[in-house]
């Protein structure tokens, strides 16, 4: 891991998740959800060289013009920079690690972020073509579950995932990864995620995924996914309730002309499970603490949904939604 430099005990260590830098003198790891400050030292010079020799391996650069990074390193983990006058003084360096990226349903279930009966509910919920909203906080595990929920799709499928940054790895034989540009110097070229949500509509995809949605894109997806092919999506949420209120507003900011009214049905319509996921505070594992179901009505223009499952005092309990009901729904409408 020579290319991490001063960082690769850190890298190698398979306990640490992420790795930030605040300054010179303050990098910080973080443990079971837990961060720790370290005793490593590091120049601003030290940090300098280890962002731009990583940077160059990930195609990406950093400027005065473009103040912020993201990009994927060698290992797959995430690199995430920003620097002066957006921060204060120093370089702010964030390295999100994927310890369990690649991981199946089943063996994220052995790994205690789900039970055994939630991964095969989940990997019925994908193979039967429903919408799968994947919501969580920073760090919870969205991107891994999401990852995992991909994989499980038919092999027969062809799946389309659209990134920021490259992060998704699904263990699938027809799968075409795509990743959004940055402007080069003189402003042009770049590539945003709406512009390849439509592109990838081009494709011939069978399934449709987005790595993260958090602003205008939501519109484009949920249009896609409303004319009746498959997909997947992450969002940052506290819970089940607000992803889907959060994802009723960021197709406002796709312009003046789109209203609250029009989106919730669509989401309503459109969005069939979601799936929150978060960080035990007790333990810092990962884990699923919810599973919601879409109803298809709207009331007081909000989308309604109801509890299927729930990760309460150690153990999983059933909700007032039936959990069967929305595979015969689902097998009904393609009857119809």
């Amino acid at each position: 891991m020579n290319e991490f430099g001063p960082l690769s005990a850190l890298m190698a260590d398979a306990s640490i998740e992420e790795i930030w830098i605040n300054s010179p003198h303050r990098i910080f790891i973080a443990k079971g959800g837990v961060s720790q400050l370290t005793n490593l030292v590091l120049t601003a010079q030290d940090i300098r060289d280890l962002v731009e020799r990583l940077l160059m391996w990930g195609g990406r650069r950093l400027d005065l013009s473009h103040p912020f990074v993201d990009a994927r390193l060698p290992d797959g983990s995430r690199l995430h920079v920003a620097i002066p006058d957006v921060t204060a003084t120093h370089w702010a360096v964030n390295i999100r690690k994927h310890l369990i990226r690649g991981k199946s349903l089943e063996e994220l279930a052995g790994l205690g972020v789900m039970s055994p009966e939630i991964a095969e509910y989940l990997q019925l919920a994908v193979r039967t073509g429903l919408n799968i909203l994947v919501s969580g906080s920073t760090q919870a595990g969205k991107t891994t579950l999401l990852n995992a929920l991909v994989s499980a799709t038919p092999t027969r499928s062809r799946v389309i995932t659209i990134e920021e940054v490259f992060e998704l790895k699904p263990q699938l034989p027809d799968c075409i990864a795509l990743q959004t540009r940055q402007a080069n110097l003189q402003g042009e070229g770049e590539i945003p995620l709406r512009k390849l949500i439509k592109e990838a509509l081009r494709m011939r995809p069978s399934h449709l995924v987005v790595g993260e949605i958090r602003e205008a894109e939501a519109l484009d997806l949920l249009i896609a996914l409303n004319s009746g092919l498959p997909g997947m999506a992450t969002i940052h949420a506290n819970s089940a309730r607000e992803a889907i209120a959060k994802l009723q507003t960021l197709p406002l900011l796709a312009g003046e002309n789109i209203s609250y009214q029009f989106v919730a049905p669509i989401v309503a319509a459109t969005i069939d499970v979601i799936v929150h996921t978060t960080i035990l505070q007790h333990t810092g594992e990962r884990r699923i603490v919810e599973i919601s179901h879409v109803t298809g009505r709207v009331e007081n223009d909000r989308a309604e949904i109801e509890l299927l499952y729930s990760y309460r005092n150690g153990r999983y309990q059933s909700g007032l939604g039936d959990p069967m009901r929305i595979f015969k729904d689902s097998e009904a409408e393609r009857v119809s």
